[in-house]
């Protein structure tokens, strides 16, 4: 199982930054997940949102990508998650320069985005994630009934929803929501040679249960969770 850190170890170092992404090689991680904003003037930054991207100063893809070239992050798979669509040639060039396609994944909510990555590099792994969201709707208590309700019904219907769609996106990987994972999911994707990737669990619990359904990989805020599986 492929042990994967949110943004780094977001949990221990605030995420999308140098240091965290050497705070998760430290913990063992197998692969960062970094978060890439295409930004309006066309610049890709690291970063999960606009206001994210104008709280603070975030790296530019250069420099995050750069980072992985050299130690301690030379042996460290990536993904790189795009956040909206835009700048998928960009991205795709900007890790074929680096050497980095065969460490490299690239996933997004965003469909029409894994056809233009596709077309521009055919050699570059691709993870469809899903579900598409745009806001977290746990932070809003009154929404959390129809968000449980909701994720009930997707967790039935996702199996059938990914034997149609996983053969004609031509990913390698499903990055779900947790509670969406089943064994019929993995089964599923399996079948047509794809990897489930569960996100973002930060509970040792969900980390067993996860293990136990045979996911290939789990992405978490804090990797030093890991250490309690082993």
């Amino acid at each position: 199982m492929k042990r994967i850190g949110h943004k780094g170890a977001d949990a221990v170092r605030a995420g999308n930054t140098i240091e965290s992404f050497e705070a998760a090689s430290e913990l063992g991680v197998d692969m960062i997940e970094l978060d890439v904003l295409p930004m309006r003037d066309g610049a890709l930054l690291i970063a999960h949102d606009y206001l994210d991207a104008d709280g603070r100063q975030p790296l530019s893809l250069a420099e995050a990508l750069d980072a992985f070239t050299r130690s301690p992050l030379d042996r460290i798979e990536l993904d790189c998650d795009l956040k909206l669509p835009g700048g998928e040639e960009d991205l795709a060039r900007a890790l074929r320069e680096r050497g980095l396609l065969k460490r490299a994944m690239v996933s997004t909510m965003e469909i029409p985005s894994l056809h233009r990555l596709r077309e521009a590099e055919p050699e570059l792994r691709l993870g469809w994630t899903y579900p598409k969201v745009t806001r977290d709707w746990n932070r809003s208590r009154w929404a959390r009934p129809a968000v449980a309700g909701g994720l009930l019904l997707m967790r039935r219907r996702l199996p059938r929803i990914a034997a149609r769609a996983l053969p004609a996106l031509g990913v390698q990987a499903i990055w779900a929501y947790w509670p969406l994972v089943t064994r019929r999911l993995v089964e599923v994707a399996e079948s047509a040679g794809v990897e489930v990737i569960a996100w973002t669990v930060d509970d040792p619990d969900r980390m067993r249960a996860l293990r136990g359904l045979q996911v290939h990989g789990i992405c978490t805020n804090d990797p030093r969770l890991f250490a309690a599986l082993d």
